[in-house]
């Protein structure tokens, strides 16, 4: 498999069995920044209902592809080339999911991502968004605290969000904040709901 991560291989089954109910009800999912495709893959095989619609930069979607097209799965639609700051799918989707992205992107790449969000989920649709967060200000571990001095230290503009700021963009951009679940190895599961 192109581009394998371990951490999403160990975050994978925690992350389903948290959205499992949710993503029992609903047919369609944009995920961004697929990477490997691994959530994708492992999501779609005990949920074949799902019609999963991977995608990612450009420098992610060849071995993304190259992933998926060894899966014995109908459940992929083409990945798509989405960078969060450009032309997003016209279609809508039941939920949009990302994983370990936000403290990849720069502050103003967060801010068009939540802009973008309402008008690409269908009536009450989700946004769950998985990763380390800070409250108030604060790490949840002293790990977090070093992993966001690594973050810094390749690219100034990434970093650990904080939590308040993201509610606040969720209340700005139509979303409203209906669970916060802790997860393992200090990650959060957040899932807003469009209004």
């Amino acid at each position: 498999m192109f581009n394998y991560s371990e951490a999403c291989a160990r975050n994978q089954q925690p992350i389903y069995a948290a959205l499992a109910d949710k993503l029992a009800g609903i047919e369609s999912v944009l995920e961004l920044g697929s990477g490997s495709g691994q959530h994708a893959l492992h999501f779609s095989a005990q949920l074949p209902h799902l019609i999963w619609q991977c995608s990612d930069t450009t420098a992610y979607l060849e071995a993304l592809k190259r992933n998926l097209s060894q899966s014995d799965t109908s459940s992929f639609a083409e990945p798509l080339l989405l960078d969060v700051n450009q032309q997003w799918p016209a279609q809508r989707f039941d939920m949009i999911y990302t994983a370990n992205s936000l403290h990849i992107m720069s502050w103003d790449s967060v801010l068009n991502l939540f802009a973008q969000l309402k008008g690409h989920l269908s009536k009450d649709g989700l946004f769950c968004c998985y990763g380390p967060f800070k409250y108030q200000g604060e790490f949840t571990s002293a790990s977090n605290a070093q992993f966001e001095l690594w973050l810094k230290g390749r690219d100034p503009l990434s970093g650990v969000r904080d939590f308040e700021a993201l509610q606040q963009l969720g209340d700005k951009n139509g979303l409203r904040l209906i669970d916060d679940i802790k997860m393992p190895a200090n990650n959060q599961l957040l899932i807003w709901q469009s209004v």
